[in-house]
């Protein structure tokens, strides 16, 4: 019997548009699989990764460089198992590891984001991006996962300024000490690669302008102070979407890349206005874009 008003027959947008985008990545994630194409050239920053089971060399590693890895050793470390793989097989399944937040991110939206250039770049390149729009939205709850983006690129670590502002005293204990011992424990594994690594952060590089280089030619003291301004601002009122903003400008240098990192301005676009109510606890989202219409913690409450 058919359904009223003939609906059973209406294909359902959703389901199509989560099929296509499981499509596009299993497709491009095959053809670095299978070496086809020019996507497994050492040119993305995915092979900066994979090289790095060769041991890390931050002597000669500069901001902008083919292969450059700039990273923090305690990454390398925790991808070790991964790099051990062969290089095909690498890239394959770290495309389909950074593209998966997407989904979860935006839900149907997932393939429209990913045609769009900055997306598309970032999946292609390998970047971070969305695991950090990912880290945005699940550090409300679990503050933890700030160690990926401060041992990876170190300055988005200014999105703790939320929890300062906001005197969430454990969520910001909780995301330093797990900072502090992840450090700890990858310092004491390789302490040269650490002493090689803050040699290179002290060098304060910056690529130049030029040379098929593209990146937003703005120091990095101002857009640190415009985004240190910026989520203080939002941590007072209760606007969490400040916080996708704010980490995109802190970054070292803004790519043509980094703009994915506000794809999770969608998700958390229920809290762009101060919300009432905040003092109480929500039960638990299945979608961060539920999580994100929850009413903020008040600072006298520690969050779950």
């Amino acid at each position: 019997m058919d359904a009223p008003n003939g609906r059973a027959d209406r294909p359902d947008p959703g389901r199509l548009a989560g099929a296509a985008f499981i499509v596009v990545i299993v497709v491009f994630a095959g053809l670095r699989l299978f070496e086809i194409g020019p996507w497994v050239l050492p040119a993305f920053d995915v092979y900066a990764y994979w090289a790095t089971r060769a041991g890390l060399d931050y002597a000669n590693a500069h901001p902008g460089a083919t292969g450059a890895y700039l990273y923090s050793p305690a990454f390398a470390q925790v991808i070790a198992s991964l790099t051990a793989l062969p290089w095909p097989v690498f890239a394959g399944l770290w495309t389909l590891l950074i593209a998966a937040p997407l989904p979860w991110l935006v839900g149907r939206f997932a393939i429209v984001l990913l045609l769009l250039p900055p997306v598309a770049m970032s999946v292609v390149l390998g970047q971070l991006d969305l695991l950090y729009a990912a880290v945005i939205v699940l550090g409300f709850r679990w503050p933890a996962v700030w160690v990926l983006p401060i041992l990876t690129k170190v300055t988005p670590g200014v999105g703790l300024l939320w929890f300062l502002v906001r005197r969430e005293w454990r969520s910001l204990g909780i995301a330093l000490g797990t900072t502090l011992a992840v450090a700890l424990a990858s310092a004491v594994l390789d302490p040269r690669a650490w002493r090689d690594w803050f040699q290179l952060l002290s060098r304060m590089e910056f690529p130049a302008l030029g040379g098929g280089l593209w990146f937003l030619p703005v120091p990095l003291w101002i857009r640190l102070s415009l985004a240190a301004a910026l989520i203080a601002w939002g941590a007072r009122t209760d606007r969490r979407w400040v916080l996708p903003v704010g980490v995109c400008l802190s970054l070292p240098t803004v790519w043509l890349n980094s703009p994915t990192i506000l794809v999770a301005l969608l998700p958390l676009a229920g809290a762009g206005r101060p919300l009432a109510g905040a003092g109480r606890r929500t039960p638990r989202a299945a979608h961060p874009s539920d999580t994100a219409r929850q009413a903020p913690i008040r600072s006298s409450v520690s969050p779950t």
